[in-house]
């Protein structure tokens, strides 16, 4: 791949097969082990299909960013404004680029739209709590653990479910 600058936009419609690629490329089976983000020893499965982000494009209080370098989508996250701030979910750089500082240029550019776009004040996730090097890679950007535990979703049945206690920790950073 070319060393060409990054980009980041808006996702539209037409971006969804890519996003829903490039996400459970990220997160599960055997692609995802090519990173260090990967869920593949929790979790079975897919991560997202196309109904969901299409409905997370089309929302008024969400939207997802793209990163692409040249013509292709080499990240994406889901940011959803809420009653506290923002949400940063579904974060994904491409496997074989995570590494490489993508992602740091990519958080700051999505913390910098949730400002400009909605004018919040905070954004937060929610990380597996077993993800310890995921916590720590948000912690020196800036992220701080408020305390709040809370279940995995229960939308994501038993039978994608390697490990079954699996609970998940709020992170926040106020700008």
């Amino acid at each position: 791949m070319s060393h060409s600058p990054l980009q980041f936009r808006i996702a539209q419609l037409t971006d969804v097969p890519a996003i829903c690629a490039l996400v459970n490329s990220a997160y599960r089976g055997d692609s995802s082990r090519a990173g260090w983000t990967t869920e593949a020893n929790l979790l079975t499965g897919v991560r997202v299909e196309a109904p969901e982000v299409s409905d997370l494009i089309s929302n008024l209080d969400s939207f997802i960013l793209v990163c692409q370098q040249g013509d292709q989508i080499i990240g994406s996250v889901n940011l959803q404004r809420t009653e506290d701030g923002a949400y940063l979910g579904m974060f994904a750089v491409q496997p074989t680029l995570q590494g490489g500082g993508i992602g740091k240029q990519f958080i700051a550019q999505a913390e910098q739209q949730v400002q400009e776009q909605w004018g919040v004040k905070r954004m937060w996730m929610t990380v597996i709590t077993t993800r310890t090097e995921l916590i720590s890679y948000y912690e020196r950007r800036g992220y701080v653990r408020t305390g709040r535990i809370v279940p995995f979703p229960e939308e994501v049945g038993d039978e994608f479910r390697l490990v079954k206690e699996i609970e998940m920790l709020e992170l926040a950073k106020e700008f």
